[in-house]
């Protein structure tokens, strides 16, 4: 979690070490076609130069009648070849030590531990790793809650920050959409009874661990399909090699064995022609996209929702929490004609005084702040608060006469205009015709009116309005931007939802929805071939969760909810889900990067070692041959050109580490064609550049230092 996240140590940088030499194990390397090829040729090609040292050629040159690379140079390109496997391997080695960290603190909340089971009327203890699905264990306060499960029985505040990093505890009670518990959070007061819902190795903190350690994380589709073109890249640059030996034959003669064209020439040529930039780094890329999701505390359930998240093209988005703040706040204070503004703000908050509601906090502190009015007061003297009920609409205070009863003269109600014009018009009053066009047009903007009376006289209107979160329009934009469709659906009517979705900036909206219409809407989007993305917490969203590509639970939400969802969101933050596209997109265009730069970069190498190697070909009174005219960068020799190669291809992984786990820059406002020709400027017209560069700094620093 974000909270919890832990720095890079030396004590982890040399786990990552000894992890990358253990890896070299060709069990692991055959995972990774790729690198296994790599293997395959290094291992070769170290043999060949062993039985060479071995057959007494130390100072030789190496190959087939003694015409290849000196002995010094093949033990330094074996070598590099081999460096090139081990920093592929540090790369996963890296993202993995931060994963099993997280997860051994996870696992050290579950480890041990005693449940207080319910049998009948007897309590008994015993150990938590012996639970079974359908128990009833009782925790109080103070307790471990041993395994996930639903409060069945009891109220209590439990202590989620373990898992969530936040102190503040929250309420966990039988019934409802806030009666799930997760094993490994604590209660801190009261009594509650638990039925466990997971049994071992299937709770939530066991899918977590699952999650962040690598040994058990699944190939996403994308991982796979990418890893199936590099291998078949792979293949071909191996046929093209295997065959260059025998068409020097060909057109040189026996002679082309003086031409370099020996074992480790060519395993070094095959090493620096594959894939091996994105072939080394794409787990790390993948595990990378788990861990920054884990900083914005998200938990990925699987590999496969992260992938899908940067692949959604709509986003299916509640109102309340998501969009807006999620209570009504009070904007401003309209007095009908004739009366006293100061009048319409005495009777406005003595109304709310002691209102508790979201609604009544924001009209006093509207208040405080707009008119500069003391707000922390009692009531007056023989007031009594009139609370908000469903079939009055309406809350207020109650004032005592002379006599000792209530006066309905004097009493103070705020409320929906309709039943303060019911209420005024029982006393003998009216509604002024200015009040009613001031909530007509407060409704038609989106907003919610509140009509002021005292006793029979109608004061004026409270514009309480939904705030729509600072900023969110601007992040709409961006995905837009990107294509991502954003649909707001909402309880409210349609005058409503249209403000809000203008102001808001939604491609579109959903009003006066029913609880199972945003199933019925992510299986509309579905069947035109849309990838669909949600977020939820109830029971009631649980459907529309699992049948999104992308269902984002909140934590403080259901068992059921969490269940049907592939991520978990700790911050229980609605629009925590456009942070997961964003995460999703990242990941992708990352992978996307470094796929351009690592076949840029081949092809660049292509054209950089080849001219020096085949420059001795048909070459004639100590000049270079035809192809020597191809080698504009001038290394110095045949074997600094293929040391140099070797060397930067080993280098350029290191290199690109921190990038593959960092994700490569990127702000929804750019949009998907100025992503495009960026990534194409610095990473395709990079990754061709960038070669020359390196290899020909390696071949001056070669050459300076008498290697080769």
């Amino acid at each position: 979690m974000s909270k919890h996240e832990r720095r890079f140590t030396a004590a982890m940088l040399g786990k990552a070490i000894l992890s990358a030499f253990a890896k070299l194990d060709p069990r692991v390397e055959f995972r990774n076609p790729v690198m296994f090829l790599v293997w395959v040729g290094t291992l070769f090609s170290t043999i060949v130069t062993i039985a060479e040292i071995v057959g007494g050629r130390a100072t030789g040159p190496v190959g087939p009648s003694n015409g290849g690379l000196p002995v010094s140079i093949a033990l330094l390109i074996d070598l590099w070849l081999w460096f090139t496997l081990v920093f592929a391997n540090f790369a996963e080695s890296i993202a993995e030590v931060q994963g099993k960290a997280r997860a051994d603190s996870l696992r050290k909340m579950r480890e041990g531990g005693v449940a207080h089971l319910r049998r009948g009327e007897k309590i008994v203890d015993v150990p938590a790793s012996g639970l079974v699905v359908g128990d009833e264990i009782v925790c109080a306060a103070g307790d471990l809650i041993p395994g996930d499960g639903e409060v069945v029985e009891g109220i209590a505040s439990v202590d989620e920050s373990a898992i969530t990093g936040e102190s503040a505890p929250v309420i966990r009670e039988s019934g409802g959409d806030r009666s799930g518990v997760t094993g490994g959070t604590r209660v801190i007061s009261d009594r509650i009874v638990v039925r466990v819902t997971a049994g071992p190795g299937a709770t939530f903190i066991d899918r977590m661990i699952l999650m962040v350690e690598n040994a058990t994380r699944q190939k996403t589709p994308g991982e796979i399909a990418l890893t199936i073109l590099l291998s078949a890249l792979s293949i071909i640059f191996l046929l093209a090699v295997a065959t260059l030996r025998p068409l020097a034959l060909m057109v040189a003669g026996p002679a082309a064995s003086a031409n370099l064209l020996d074992v480790v020439t060519l395993t070094a040529l095959l090493v620096c022609l594959v894939p091996t930039t994105i072939g080394g780094l794409l787990s790390a890329i993948g595990i990378s996209g788990v861990s920054r999701l884990m900083r914005k505390n998200v938990m990925a359930l699987s590999g496969k929702a992260i992938e899908a998240a940067g692949d959604i093209d709509t986003l299916l988005l509640d109102k309340t929490g998501t969009i807006t703040l999620g209570n009504r706040r009070a904007s401003e204070l309209i007095a009908a004609r004739g009366v006293r503004e100061e009048d319409l703000i005495e009777a406005t908050l003595l109304a709310s005084l002691a209102d508790d509601t979201p609604e009544g906090k924001s009209i006093v502190a509207y208040i405080g702040a707009t008119y500069r009015r003391a707000t922390k007061r009692a009531l007056p003297e023989g007031a009594s608060f009139v609370a908000f009920t469903a079939r009055t609409r309406m809350s207020g205070i109650d004032m005592v006469g002379a006599g000792g009863e209530i006066d309905p003269a004097r009493a103070v109600r705020k409320g929906a205009h309709d039943s303060i014009a019911e209420l005024v018009c029982a006393l003998g009053g009216s509604m002024p015709e200015e009040v009613l066009a001031a909530c007509e047009r407060i409704a038609r903007s989106g907003g919610t009116p509140l009509a002021v009376s005292v006793g029979k006289r109608v004061l004026g209107v409270i514009h309480l309005k939904d705030v729509v979160k600072e900023g969110i329009r601007e992040r709409f934009a961006g995905l837009h931007a990107l294509g991502i469709r954003t649909i707001m659906i909402t309880g409210d009517n349609r005058l409503t939802a249209a403000a809000i979705a203008a102001e808001a900036g939604v491609t579109d909206y959903i009003a006066e929805a029913r609880p199972e219409a945003k199933l019925e809407a992510i299986r509309k989007e579905q069947a035109e071939g849309h990838l669909v993305g949600m977020i939820g917490d109830g029971t009631n969203d649980a459907p529309a969760l699992a049948q999104a590509d992308v269902g984002v639970a909140m934590a403080s939400g259901s068992q059921t909810a969490r269940e049907a969802g592939n991520m978990v969101d700790f911050d229980n933050d609605p629009a925590k889900i456009i942070d997961v596209v964003e995460v999703g997109k990242q990941l992708l265009i990352t992978r996307g990067s470094l796929t351009t730069f690592s076949i840029a970069n081949d092809v660049a190498k292509y054209f950089a070692i080849l001219p020096a190697v085949f420059a001795g070909i048909q070459a004639r009174s100590g000049h270079a041959g035809p192809l020597g005219a191809l080698n504009v960068m001038a290394l110095s020799s045949p074997s600094s050109a293929i040391l140099s190669a070797v060397i930067f291809n080993a280098l350029v992984i290191i290199a690109l580490i921190p990038l593959a786990l960092k994700g490569s820059s990127f702000s929804p406002k750019d949009g998907a064609s100025r992503l495009l020709a960026r990534n194409l400027l610095v990473y395709g017209l990079g990754g061709i550049v960038t070669p020359f560069v390196g290899i020909k700094l390696i071949d001056l620093i070669l050459s300076a230092i008498g290697i080769a």
